[in-house]
């Protein structure tokens, strides 16, 4: 008796499988299933408010809409994507007699819209539309980006240089969920608004070490305000190299260097003397000059000087260096004695200068000097803590760190 209820399961269970199979071999043979027949051409089932080919060309700033005609149909799907392959966002209704564009157009495009319907009996049908937009007679928003293609420091930012202002919260953030970063390791990371026409964007920490960091714009025939449109703009990648960072100690007189976190040398520096004490904070390499002519009256100093400097790595915008300096050779190790610059042997300049690059970390600590502000001076933005960083993001301000604004979006209580 025991035995009977799973004797009983699965002869049921066996009965269930064959009623499947036999249905499913139904369905696999039978050709007049509406869902088996070749879609039919509904051009005479739905009207449309674009331009179907032609020379004609639609108004971006009006709605995209696709009506179901008469009573033979309904519209089951829409897809429309630019030149770009960029989608627009739609709306169906319940009843599949209207579809229509809930995001905006972009400009000076080549627009694919694909229409799937279905009759009374649910054949299958389909039509694929096409047009232009035209191109309004309006400001053109361009993009340029930094650095150029090449391998940097893990310290290198990005930056985006706009050639309009764009102000309000609305505008910004068209613009910046325009401009997208992706590195391979991935890092997290955050655009930032410089200003009006600036935005610079880097990761929480420093990039990873041989990554590879590609930046893109999709703003091209985008509106961005009421006289304003986004146009194409030149993509960037590059490439990091290791983790190399220098680390001046004015107090000890001695700049220390490391690469991927371990210590490679040791040198005697002297740097900025009271009155000209060399800034404090992270600053990153933004180039080097074999020779570049240093004089007084670049930084107003009232004691005369003008010397031909060799094996220079400028830090800041204002003139502030890594450099040789022969001349204050007593003073390496012992005492600060230069106008703000960092000096040492020329053996040891040369050296630095062959295991720098561009977007390399150098800081400075325990000197007398105000501290390397995050903008204005070359790039400092690694003097502000994340969280600061991210509220200058007009996408991610409002959203818990490591949150994205979908994220924020959708857990969001429905009010």
């Amino acid at each position: 008796m025991s035995n009977s209820p799973r004797i009983t399961t699965v002869m049921s269970c066996t009965v269930l499988v064959v009623a499947l199979g036999a249905g499913a071999t139904a369905c696999g043979s039978s050709d007049s299933h509406p869902l088996s027949a070749k879609p039919y051409d509904a051009a005479g089932q739905i009207a449309f408010n674009g331009p179907d080919g032609g020379t004609k060309k639609a108004d971006p700033e009006k709605p995209l809409e696709v009506t179901a005609q008469g009573e033979e149909g309904r519209i089951t799907d829409v897809t429309a994507t630019d030149s770009l392959g960029r989608y627009v966002a739609g709306e169906l209704s319940a009843d599949g007699t209207r579809w229509h564009s809930t995001s905006p157009l972009a400009a000076g495009v080549h627009y694919t819209v694909k229409v799937s319907t279905e009759d009374k009996e649910g054949a299958p049908g389909s039509k694929l539309l096409s047009f232009d937009t035209d191109t309004p007679k309006k400001k053109l928003l361009k993009v340029e980006f930094g650095p150029e293609k090449g391998t940097y420091g893990v310290g290198q930012p990005v930056t985006a240089k706009l050639s309009k202002a764009v102000k309000g919260k609305q505008a910004r953030s068209i613009v910046e969920r325009a401009l997208t970063v992706r590195s391979v390791p991935a890092a997290e990371g955050s655009w930032h608004w410089v200003d009006s026409k600036t935005l610079h964007y880097r990761p929480k920490e420093y990039w990873p070490t041989k990554a590879t960091v590609e930046v893109r714009s999709n703003l091209e025939g985008i509106k961005v305000s009421d006289s304003l449109w986004g146009t194409d703009t030149k993509p960037v990648k590059f490439q990091t190299g290791d983790r190399v960072e220098a680390v001046v100690d004015a107090g000890s007189h001695y700049m220390t260097v490391y690469r991927n976190g371990e210590e490679i040398n040791s040198v005697p520096v002297t740097a900025g003397r009271p009155g000209y004490s060399t800034r404090n904070g992270v600053k990153v390499v933004l180039g080097q000059e074999y020779v570049v002519r240093m004089t007084s009256a670049s930084i107003g100093a009232s004691d005369f000087y003008d010397k031909m400097v060799y094996y220079a790595t400028r830090v800041t915008d204002t003139g502030e260096y890594l450099h040789a300096a022969p001349w204050s050779a007593g003073s390496h190790g012992y005492a600060n004695t230069s106008h703000g610059c960092v000096g040492m042997s020329t053996g040891n300049a040369a050296w630095l200068f062959e295991t720098l690059r561009q977007g390399d970390i150098v800081k400075t600590i325990n000197s007398y000097g105000e501290d390397m502000p995050t903008f204005g001076n070359g790039l400092g933005d690694w003097n502000m803590d994340w969280k600061d960083w991210r509220k200058g993001s007009v996408l991610l301000a409002d959203t818990r760190e490591g949150q994205t604004p979908v994220d924020a979006a959708r857990l969001r209580p429905q009010v």
